[in-house]
C-alpha cells in the first residue's frame, strides 16, 4: 500500500463560504418569525424546519474543515477503506465522513539501550547506537505495521545485534575492519541493515551511528592488558627499527670519515652497545674507559 493524495480544497474560502451561509441563515429564521409575530399566527414546524435543516448541514459541513501542521501527514480514511493522505499545510477541508489520522513527517532519533551480544571472533561485548529516522510514506506506516514507532525501535535494535557479530571488536590484521577501528564502514552497514527492515514500514533511516562500544565487564580487564601488550610490542617494534636504522648510519659515518678503525669484534660490541643505550626503557649509567681501546 503505497501513499496518495487526498481531495482536499483551500479551508479558508471553505470557511468563509459557511460562515456567510450561516448568517444568511440565521436572517432567515429571524425573518421568519417577525413575520409569524407580525401575522399574530404561532410558526408552524415546518417554518422552522428549514433554518434549522440548513443550520444542521452547514454544522455537518464545518466538521470537514482540519488544520495541517509543517512536516505533518493526515491519513484520510471512509469507513475503513483508505482514502488518501494531505501534506499541504494549513487550513483544509475535505469530506466530512472522513476521519483523520495525524502522522509526523518530521526526523526524529533515538539511542537504543546498550546491548550485550558476541562479535565475529566470541568475545561478549556491550554496544549500542542512535538511530535518526523520519517517515516518508504515511500510508504504509499507519496500515503496514500496527505501531510504527515501536517497530522502528525493536527492529533497530535486532539489526544493531547482526550487525555486531559481523565484525571484531579489534582487527588482528590491518586489512580486516573491526568495530573499533572502521566506524565508517560500520555505520554506513549499520544503517543499510536497519533499512533493510524498516523499508515495509514507511521510513527512511537518515542515520545510524555506534554511540557506545566495550568489552563485556567479565572479559575487559583480560582484554585491556591484552590491548596494552599489543601496544608495547608495536612501541618495541618501532624503537628496534629505528635503533637498527641509527646504529647503521653512525657505522657507515665512522668508516666514511676515518674517524676510527673498528674490526669486527669491535663493531659487534658496538653494536651491542647502542642498541642498549637505544632500546632501553631506563636511563643508561655511561662508563668511561680511561685506558686504550684494546
Amino acid at each position: 500500500m503505497n501513499e496518495r493524495n487526498a481531495i482536499s480544497l483551500p479551508g479558508i474560502p471553505v470557511l468563509l463560504v459557511l460562515i456567510a451561509a450561516l448568517i444568511a441563515n440565521a436572517a432567515w429564521f429571524v425573518d421568519t418569525v417577525r413575520t409569524a409575530a407580525e401575522s399574530r399566527i404561532d410558526p408552524g414546524l415546518g417554518q422552522i424546519f428549514g433554518p434549522m435543516l440548513v443550520l444542521g448541514l452547514i454544522i455537518f459541513l464545518l466538521r470537514g474543515l482540519f488544520a495541517v501542521q509543517p512536516n505533518v501527514g493526515r491519513v484520510m480514511q471512509l469507513f475503513g477503506r483508505y482514502a488518501g493522505s494531505v501534506r499541504e499545510q494549513g487550513l483544509r477541508w475535505t469530506n466530512p465522513f472522513y476521519s483523520r489520522r495525524a502522522v509526523s513527517l518530521r526526523v526524529r532519533n533515538f539511542e537504543s539501550g546498550k546491548l550485550k551480544v558476541n562479535d565475529l571472533d566470541g568475545n561478549p561485548i556491550e554496544i549500542g547506537a542512535i538511530v535518526v529516522w523520519q517517515v516518508i510514506d504515511t500510508a504504509e506506516a499507519v496500515f503496514m505495521v500496527d505501531d510504527y514507532e515501536n517497530f522502528v525501535h525493536i527492529q533497530a535494535e535486532s539489526a544493531l545485534r547482526q550487525m555486531a557479530t559481523s565484525y571484531s571488536y579489534d582487527s588482528h590484521d590491518e586489512k580486516g575492519i573491526s568495530l573499533r577501528g572502521n566506524g565508517k564502514e560500520v555505520n554506513a552497514h549499520l544503517r543499510d541493515e536497519i533499512q533493510e527492515r524498516l523499508a515495509k514500514a514507511g521510513v527512511e533511516v537518515v542515520e545510524a551511528r555506534i554511540s557506545h562500544l566495550a568489552y563485556a565487564q567479565e572479559i575487559a580487564q583480560a582484554m585491556l592488558q591484552r590491548q596494552q601488550a599489543s601496544a608495547i610490542v608495536a612501541a618495541r617494534t618501532r624503537i628496534v627499527e629505528g635503533a637498527v636504522g641509527m646504529v647503521e648510519l653512525a657505522l657507515d659515518h665512522l668508516s666514511q670519515r676515518g674517524v676510527v678503525e673498528l674490526d669486527n669484534e669491535r663493531k659487534a660490541a658496538m653494536v651491542s652497545n647502542l642498541l642498549v643505550v637505544l632500546c632501553g626503557d631506563r636511563a643508561t649509567q655511561p662508563v668511561v674507559n680511561a685506558g686504550t681501546l684494546y
